[in-house]
């Protein structure tokens, strides 16, 4: 799958930059898709120079917490989820911890946490997988849901809302949960039905339940506030429980008199082994992401879909957003430039400004992550995967369309 995408990426690519030059009269544009590949070969390197010191920090830490038996607990808590919604991972694998811990991490927006503890997990998984160059399932439901933009508080789309000069910076919170919901709700319930896993288990149904009523009640809380106090209650909320997690990892491996700082040494080696095996999977996937977006393709795209909106009579304000939603599966510093691009031309309270930031809050950079993911255990089939990230990404654009309407339309 990867292999066709790839190719597809830089064929359309081809197609449209001929386009340009014998319909449009544009003969430049050859020039910009070689100066696209480049800046992206360029940019995998400055990626990867962020990446080793985040991956060395965040696995460093990881090591104490497996070492303290943090990862086990929290491996054992969750035992009786995975082994219905992941099968092929044994009761207590080390993977189930670290999932959670990923999980936790996306959640509150903490995303250079969440990403080396991620890769750890998917690791973890790797050593279970009896194909090594094709996703197993459990893989498969993980990188799914990890795309799927497990967010519930999006403290950057905040901040660039306020750099704009938003009157209210959180006023796209309660927006954006609900269409993160939906988002991560698609993916979860298309991997179910690739891999036949049974949902209406009672033990599934008891924790997708309780996790339905924290969410309610958290939005209850939430939306009880100013917005002030949840601009405030987010940045520290973020925050703290960044900090907490690594003075409870310290604390934790300190009372069970284990090496901490060897065992932050370790980790951190082990963190920079798997940061230099993905530049070759980072530079192949902006490339190909690089010249799909200097050929012009994305434009076009988005003018055929204003022009059928438009012929069915339909509102079309939600085009304008679209080059976000359009972008952010490829890369999400193209989608969040364009964010920004539409706050200055439209106002950072206009409808489309809105729109772009529920879109940049409720999906993920799917190829990105995929890249990423499945590169650094040099998986090569990624099956269905791309299809149900996909597919919850349409989900988390769509609901986003949805509430934009209901609440600001």
């Amino acid at each position: 799958m990867l292999n066709l995408l790839w190719f597809c990426f830089f064929l359309v690519a081809a197609v449209s930059a001929l386009f340009q030059w014998l319909v449009l009269d544009r003969p430049d544009i050859f020039s910009q898709l070689v100066a696209s590949l480049f800046d992206m070969a360029d940019l995998s390197v400055k990626l990867m120079l962020l990446l080793f010191g985040t991956l060395t920090l965040w696995m460093g830490f990881l090591r104490i917490a497996e070492a303290a038996g943090l990862v086990r607990g929290l491996a054992r808590l969750l035992g009786p989820l995975f082994r219905r919604l992941m099968p092929g991972v044994p009761a207590g694998h080390p993977a189930l911890g670290l999932i959670t811990l990923n999980f936790a991490a996306n959640a509150l927006g903490l995303d250079n946490a969440a990403t080396p503890i991620g890769l750890r997990a998917m690791t973890e998984l790797q050593t279970l997988n009896t194909s090594p160059k094709a996703a197993s399932n459990a893989q498969i439901l993980f990188l799914v849901l990890n795309s799927s933009s497990l967010t519930l508080l999006p403290v950057t789309i905040f901040m660039y809302r306020a750099q704009q000069g938003a009157a209210d910076p959180t006023l796209v919170f309660l927006p954006i949960l609900l269409a993160t919901s939906a988002s991560t709700l698609v993916g979860l319930l298309s991997v179910a039905y690739m891999q036949k896993l049974k949902l209406h288990d009672p033990v599934v149904l008891a924790w997708l339940g309780t996790g339905a009523l924290v969410l309610g009640g958290f939005m209850a809380l939430l939306a009880g506030l100013n917005a002030a106090a949840v601009a405030a209650l987010s940045s520290l909320l973020g925050n703290l429980v960044l900090f907490g997690v690594i003075i409870a990892f310290l604390a934790v491996g300190a009372w069970k008199r284990i090496p901490v700082y060897d065992h932050f040494i370790a980790g951190a080696r082990d963190g920079f082994d798997v940061c230099k095996n993905l530049l070759p999977y980072l530079v192949a996937m902006l490339c190909a992401v690089g010249v799909l977006r200097a050929s012009g393709a994305l434009d076009l795209l988005l003018d055929g879909i204003r022009w059928t909106v438009q012929l069915a009579g339909l509102d079309g304000r939600f085009v304008d957003a679209l080059p976000t939603a359009l972008v952010k599966p490829f890369s999400g510093s193209a989608a969040r430039a364009l964010m920004i691009e539409t706050m200055q031309h439209s106002g950072p309270d206009s409808f489309a400004a809105l729109l772009a930031a529920m879109v940049q809050g409720s999906t993920e950079t799917t190829f990105y992550v995929l890249a990423v993911y499945f590169g650094a255990v040099g998986i090569q089939r990624a099956r269905h995967a791309v299809g149900c990230a996909l597919l919850a990404d349409l989900a988390g654009v769509l609901a986003s369309i949805a509430v934009c309407y209901w609440f600001f339309g």
